[in-house]
């Protein structure tokens, strides 16, 4: 039994939600977005969206929380967006954009530029004395998360000294250097 299944998503205000064959189209003031669905059953009456699953196959039990949350951050990302943040730590580490260009300096030898898709707005924020952040928003969740991880990869935070990208407000595990 999914606990999360079994809740229904409300839907707020200027948010339509289609569903046609297996196909569930969300449009709203940010954008649209569409998923295609198996093994569930998707109804939308007076205001909110059910999931519901059919048998209690292995399959279909695993898939009714995962498309209940899936609806709900399309939901959520059409109506108020997502952003993801990240912070550069480090001496030298810069970050600025011009439109959809992102422009890195990670310490290499060379900048990394990264072209980013037309549905995610970026903004850089460069204070002195801290340290500079990347901002990232979008109306889709899936897509913020993955250039987010993308850009994290670049240079991962290390564990001495804490130097890297990072999420602002994640907390790394360090450790102590060489003992005298």
């Amino acid at each position: 039994m999914s606990r999360i299944g079994n809740n229904p998503v409300a839907i707020p205000e200027g948010v339509t939600v289609e569903v046609k064959d297996n196909v569930i189209a969300v449009k709203g003031k940010l954008g649209e977005l569409t998923q295609e669905f198996s093994t569930v059953e998707v109804k939308v009456e007076d205001g909110q969206v059910f999931v519901t699953r059919p048998s209690d196959s292995k399959e279909s039990k695993a898939k009714h929380g995962l498309y209940r949350s899936l609806v709900l951050n399309m939901v959520n990302g059409v109506s108020t967006g997502w952003t993801k943040e990240l912070e550069l730590v480090g001496v030298g580490y810069r970050a600025s954009n011009q439109g959809q260009k992102l422009e890195l300096a990670l310490g290499f030898s060379h900048n990394i530029v990264i072209n980013l898709a037309p549905e995610v707005k970026v903004e850089t924020i460069s204070n002195k004395g801290k340290n500079p952040i990347v901002k990232l928003t979008s109306f889709d969740k899936q897509l913020v998360g993955q250039i987010a991880a993308k850009i994290r990869s670049l240079r991962k935070p290390e564990p001495y000294k804490g130097k890297g990208v990072k999420f602002v407000g994640e907390i790394l595990r360090r450790k102590a250097g060489k003992s005298a």
